[in-house]
């Protein structure tokens, strides 16, 4: 799987990019706008056509689950220690049936002992961060974990035979598509090599 998460900000064109995106194979939006309030929220996905909801997960203001029919919903790190310890009160009010639930983590072993049936769990960094300067990898190999596990940090077509041997299930892509001048070439390569990747693995 591969995981696109969106940038902080906007940037030009976004909506038809993501069009476009989504119509060359992108499954797995993670819409995170840490800027945008909830009517922002609402204005974003108004944007989107209807027909692309259902790949489009949310990490702010969940309670939009209930409005749109979106793919998920996931918890950055601070908001799942602080709310998942009770959560039947947390999903209560919310309409989850068929819906994905992932988390982020930036620890393999907190990852591990978190007793929380997600569906993924998306770890960084695996390698030096695209988007966020100076954010060093720390390669973890997390074979030893019987969990789904997405890889973020520093993906590029060229490394995702390593992310395979380090026994991550998908890729979590950011700086790679959207640093990019352009970013569908960019996903339409990253998909590709992904693809390929998976081809050699299955043949190992």
């Amino acid at each position: 799987m591969i995981v696109l998460i969106a940038p902080e900000e906007d940037v030009p064109n976004e909506i038809e990019i993501l069009h476009q995106l989504f119509n060359a194979g992108l499954q797995y939006y993670h819409l995170r706008k840490p800027f945008k309030d909830l009517k922002q929220h609402k204005e974003y996905l108004n944007k989107i056509k209807p027909e692309y909801y259902n790949r489009v997960i949310i990490y702010h203001h969940h309670e939009l689950i209930n409005s749109y029919n979106l793919k998920g919903i996931h918890f950055q790190e601070q908001k799942r220690r602080d709310t998942i310890d009770n959560p039947t009160r947390y999903f209560k009010d919310l309409n989850m049936f068929s819906k994905t639930i992932s988390s982020s983590f930036h620890d393999p072993e907190e990852l591990n002992s978190c007793y929380f049936e997600f569906d993924y769990h998306l770890l960084s960094p695996v390698f030096n961060s695209i988007s966020k300067k100076g954010y060093k990898g720390r390669g973890f190999n997390v074979n030893h974990i019987n969990k789904t596990i997405v890889g973020m940090g520093g993906v590029t077509a060229e490394n995702l035979s390593k992310f395979n041997t380090l026994g991550y299930k998908g890729i979590g892509v950011l700086g790679g598509v959207w640093n990019s001048k352009n970013p569908l070439e960019a996903f339409k390569q990253i998909n590709e090599a992904y693809i390929t990747s998976l081809k050699n693995r299955n043949n190992d």
